[in-house]
């Protein structure tokens, strides 16, 4: 029936429309007359106006990708064309990029000594490690801000100059490294030299002289100038016995600017113990007198002051060095060719008493009182005991002033003694008389 209609409409067959006319028309014959004349119309009215509204809707939505989807394929017959176009140039090209790319290749291969290829490298390895460069160039800064610290950080400031030290010997050919090192060896210096104003100081005690000469042993060690002079010795032993020596005598040297720096301050008193020097002289001429007032508060406050810091001088250097043994003692004399010399605790030693003995004969002749004669005396005795209690006892030396002055004040020094020994062995018998008693105030008295 279908055929029929397709017959009788004079509808052309088409293969993409064909299988929808066919079932519209197998649709139309299945349908009464009726329903051909009334429901088909309005049915196929109302598909129409779906469609209206569908592609209505459809050109509101999507008119801009319509339009470009339209552009872009009118532009298809020129782009086409071009592409080929280029596709063959890049064909003919790829030879020519080939021979351009074995030419690279072969100018800067590996294996090729090239500068430019050098400075690359070198630039991409500064790269790659300019965290550890920046760590390394700043040790200099964090040295000197240990060394600087109130109070300063010696033990920090010195394990970092010997990691630079480390490091300079891993690479000792590195402009970098070389430029740290000699940082390091400022700060160092400055540090040490900082140490040695502080054994100046008058009022240092022994702690802190400690924490001074232990910082000094290893601050020395790392300057370059202390080991070439000190040399090396190759036993560590001998080594360490050299360098303590040269570190006491190091400090006698401090200690002992310290004293005549202390001994300088009395000046005024000096000019006027010389002031009254000449005036003795001259009076001597016209036949008056001068008791030396003058002199003997100079020689006072000068031996007060010598007894106190050369004691201190003395016992300080027996804590902080001990005593060299004498098998490395005997090494040390062949080690070093300008040995044997003597140790520094005795050479300083003679020094400080040559520095007392010189001040007393030059000022002593001109105190004239006996009982100002004797106190001074005596106050240079109790010096030289002092320092006997130390090993360093010239009480015999002092005879070469006026020995029958000296020995009359070393007479009544034993016989107070001897009183005070007695008196003390009362009390503690618990013996104590009205005689003992009496002693004892006339000890006190003579004292006085």
């Amino acid at each position: 029936m279908s055929t029929l209609l397709h017959n009788v409409l004079g509808l052309a067959p088409s293969s993409s429309a064909d299988a929808v006319r066919h079932e519209y028309l197998v649709h139309l014959t299945s349908l009464t007359v009726a329903d051909l004349q009334r429901s088909e119309p309005e049915r196929l009215s109302q598909a129409s106006h779906t469609s209206l509204l569908a592609i209505q809707g459809l050109s509101k939505r999507s008119h801009k990708a319509v339009i470009d989807s339209v552009a872009r394929h009118a532009t298809l017959r020129t782009s086409l064309p071009a592409l080929s176009t280029s596709a063959a140039h890049l064909k003919a090209s790829i030879p020519q990029l080939d021979v351009q790319a074995l030419k690279f290749s072969e100018t800067y291969s590996k294996a090729a000594d090239n500068e430019a290829i050098a400075r690359r490298r070198q630039a991409l390895l500064l790269l790659r490690n300019v965290e550890r460069i920046s760590d390394l160039m700043e040790l200099p800064t964090l040295l000197s801000s240990a060394a600087s610290a109130t109070p300063a950080n010696h033990t920090a400031a010195l394990d970092l100059s010997s990691h630079v030290r480390r490091i300079h010997g891993l690479y000792p050919n590195s402009h970098l490294i070389s430029a740290i090192t000699s940082q390091s060896d400022e700060v160092v210096q400055s540090m040490t030299a900082n140490l040695l104003s502080s054994l100046k100081t008058p009022t240092v005690k022994l702690a802190a002289s400690l924490r001074a000469i232990g910082s000094l042993r290893r601050a020395l060690s790392d300057i370059p100038e202390v080991s070439q002079l000190l040399g090396n010795s190759g036993s560590n032993a001998l080594q360490h016995s050299m360098n303590e020596r040269a570190l006491g005598t190091l400090f006698l040297l401090c200690r002992l600017d310290t004293l005549t720096t202390m001994l300088a301050a009395l000046e005024p008193l000096r000019k006027l113990a010389d002031d009254e020097k000449v005036r003795q002289a001259a009076s001597t001429a016209s036949g008056s007198w001068s008791s030396g007032q003058q002199t003997e508060r100079y020689l006072k406050r000068f031996i007060e002051i010598f007894r106190e810091q050369s004691f201190g001088i003395v016992s300080m250097y027996k804590s902080l060095f001990a005593s060299p043994d004498l098998g490395l003692a005997s090494d040390i004399d062949k080690a070093d060719p300008l040995q044997p010399s003597p140790a520094p605790l005795s050479t300083f030693s003679l020094h400080l008493v040559d520095i007392l003995m010189d001040t007393l004969r030059s000022y002593l002749p001109a105190v004239r009182d006996r009982a100002s004669r004797d106190s001074i005396l005596t106050q240079v005795l109790y010096c030289a005991g002092s320092l006997g209690r130390l090993g360093i006892d010239f009480s015999i030396m002092l005879a070469e002033l006026d020995e029958d002055e000296w020995v009359d004040v070393v007479k009544r020094h034993r016989l107070l003694a001897g009183r005070l020994e007695s008196v003390l062995g009362d009390f503690k018998s618990g013996t104590s008389s009205p005689a003992s008693r009496k002693s004892s105030l006339s000890v006190k008295s003579a004292a006085a």
